[in-house]
């Protein structure tokens, strides 16, 4: 108990009697469950009051070998059994500087925000798998702590773990967290052309290059073209690659 401890923070410690409006929850799960109906990606939602996991979804990616029942159950120690001993120290020191950055967001504005991250997953065949976490508030305390919190896991397009990144939605501005120096720093958000964006859209449809160069009047050629430079900008190898880092990052 004392090690799963470590992954809360006095800044957001939401005490059995904290101020928290109920009501605002409502019957939640069940709009969550439907979501994780619609999705590969893994989801599941923490309770910052209890410590706990209070919902785990059956995709097999998060799992690890084990039932969404038995994840549940585990809450926190699962990551010590399922994941690297220096993931989890790093996903500790994440914790602690995510929510001393969030210490100083407005109230108002904190649902606004996420964090991403990648960490490696040791699955049931004791293979390592990059996972990329994405977290977010989904209702505070009447004091602005985080009561509960949606995860999303989905396959990292990493190569590495860490890329610690704080979002806030309709902001071109994000916050990178650097391990080494523990320090946050803002950046610009990676832009799209309306060519690579267009591009990028119609791959996503499942179209092949001389099908999207019809489409956009253009030559295969120029299609490689941009392809080539949307490549270089997000820094990845193939159209698999950008295609999943593009939602990751909310590019499409």
């Amino acid at each position: 108990m004392e090690k799963i401890k470590r992954f809360f923070n006095d800044k957001n410690d939401v005490s059995h009697d904290a101020a928290i409006d109920f009501s605002q929850s409502g019957d939640y799960l069940e709009a969550v469950k439907a979501f994780a109906r619609t999705t590969y990606q893994s989801l599941y939602v923490i309770n910052y009051q209890t410590k706990t996991f209070e919902y785990v979804s059956e995709n097999p990616l998060f799992l690890c070998g084990k039932t969404s029942e038995e994840v549940k159950d585990l809450g926190y120690a699962f990551y010590f059994q399922n994941v690297k001993t220096e993931d989890v120290e790093m996903l500790i020191k994440i914790n602690e500087a995510g929510f001393e950055f969030y210490d100083t967001i407005p109230v108002h504005e904190r649902k606004q925000y996420s964090i991403s991250y990648d960490f490696n997953l040791i699955n049931s065949r004791k293979n390592l798998i990059l996972v990329n976490h994405k977290l977010t508030p989904m209702f505070l305390t009447e004091e602005g702590q985080v009561w509960k919190a949606l995860c999303v896991v989905s396959l990292s397009n990493s190569s590495s773990a860490g890329n610690v990144v704080l979002s806030k939605d309709g902001v071109d501005e994000v916050w990178k967290y650097d391990l080494e120096a523990d320090r946050w720093e803002k950046s610009e958000k990676i832009k799209l052309s309306s060519r690579e964006y267009e591009i990028l859209s119609l791959y996503a449809s499942g179209l092949t290059i001389n099908e999207i160069a019809e489409k956009l009047f253009i030559t295969a050629d120029t299609v490689k073209f941009h392809r080539k430079k949307l490549f270089e900008k997000i820094e990845v190898n193939n159209i698999a690659e950008a295609l999943a880092y593009a939602k990751t990052n909310k590019l499409l």
